[in-house]
């Protein structure tokens, strides 16, 4: 597993460790702006499943470093599928809701048209692209507003300032599905006890959607955040708009995803976002006691 420091790939590690052998490297342990490192590691390994957790998650940052978002978005697993490929392997990757340009009025479904907005979404379009394209079994999974009780993400920031401050202006018209690290793990470990060694595997290879059921706003996620957090601090949430917000990229107004083909195909169903939160929160305070 590729990614083994990120939100992620940390909840990864924890759902699958006990159930099999699993090889988690970091960037230490494989850089993946270096082909080489992937290659070696990949064939010194010889694994049954490869899953590529790690990402240029920065959507801003992105936007001014757009060749080493390239290169680990789009370059790493055009040479994580060639090598997954040529080993015989499964590819299970990671792509994101921002594919998206966020002009449809209904959930996204996988048969939409991708048309992103900003250079992270372009990035991560392309790095599905290229897997496709490579003949390697895959199983892709477009995950929404992911976040997770440690690392740095939009629910570990709302927790630090809701404890700081008395109020956040927090963006109320971009509406999205916030994803839990943990749902996607405990659904990525189902799926591949399901689909590992079937002889219906190859034929399941495709670009899934991972989220759960329901939509709200940054502003409704904060909110509820807020509401379940335990901070000395009150804080007021305070709508506002994207062009108030004024971020470098752009982002899109609706990239709610619509994940039925994986409860049809994959016979995996994620909880709604607030039942979602509530087990994170439930987590992060048996953590801290």
């Amino acid at each position: 597993m590729f990614g083994k420091n990120g939100q992620l790939g940390t909840e990864l590690f924890r759902a699958l460790a006990g159930s099999c052998e699993l090889l988690s490297l970091g960037r230490v342990e494989a850089n993946l702006e270096r082909p080489e490192e992937i290659r070696k590691s990949i064939s010194d390994f010889r694994p049954e499943v490869v899953i590529n957790a790690a990402a240029y998650t920065g959507v801003d940052g992105a936007e001014a470093n757009r060749e080493l978002a390239e290169r680990v978005n789009a370059a790493a697993p055009a040479v994580i599928a060639e090598e997954v490929r040529r080993a015989g392997a499964l590819l299970v990757h990671y792509s994101t809701d921002y594919v998206f340009d966020g002009e449809k009025e209904r959930p996204y479904v996988e048969e939409d048209e991708p048309s992103p907005v900003n250079v992270y979404g372009a990035t991560k379009l392309e790095g599905e692209r290229v897997i496709v394209r490579s003949g390697c079994r895959h199983l892709i999974f477009r995950i929404s507003w992911l976040y997770a009780p440690h690392g740095r993400n939009f629910y570990q920031t709302v927790l630090r300032l809701s404890g700081e401050r008395r109020q956040l202006s927090i963006v109320d018209d971009q509406w999205g599905s916030p994803t839990s690290a943990l749902e996607v793990a405990r659904a990525t470990a189902a799926v591949l006890d399901k689909v590992v060694g079937a002889p219906s595997a190859a034929a399941l290879s495709s670009i899934y959607h991972m989220t759960g059921p329901g939509r709200t706003t940054w502003c409704g996620f904060a909110k509820e955040i807020v509401r379940l957090a335990r901070t000395a601090m009150a804080s007021e949430v305070v709508p506002i708009s994207t062009e108030e917000y004024g971020a470098p990229a752009k982002r899109p107004r609706n990239s709610v995803l619509n994940s039925e083909k994986l409860a049809r195909v994959l016979e995996v169903v994620l909880p709604p976002w607030e039942e979602q939160l509530r087990c994170v929160a439930a987590f992060a305070d048996s953590r801290h006691g």
